[in-house]
């Protein structure tokens, strides 16, 4: 069972998860560490992101099962469009 400082613990949400990783970020770009701070923090961070990582795969794997209708050739499948502020409904 993960202890209470895993990172990629049961109850910790995606978004949580992803602002801790960006603050380690932050921490490690300001320089002001030790080595060993440093590397610590790396290796949380590098847990962190694997975490992230395999959520993300998961929901892709659900999104692409929801919008596969069953018969559909490769030609038919969908396509992922990323959003962008002239077309925020990705179309």
């Amino acid at each position: 069972m993960p202890s209470k400082s895993d990172p990629g613990r049961a109850g910790s949400g995606f978004e949580e998860r992803l602002a801790r990783l960006e603050k380690l970020a932050e921490k490690l770009h300001d320089g002001k560490l030790s080595l060993e701070e440093a590397v610590a923090l790396f290796e949380e961070g590098m847990r962190l992101a694997q975490s992230l990582e395999k959520d993300l795969s998961r929901v892709e794997r659900r999104v692409e099962i929801l919008t596969r209708e069953p018969g559909a050739g490769e030609e038919d499948e969908p396509t992922l469009e990323l959003f962008s502020p002239e077309n925020p409904s990705g179309m």
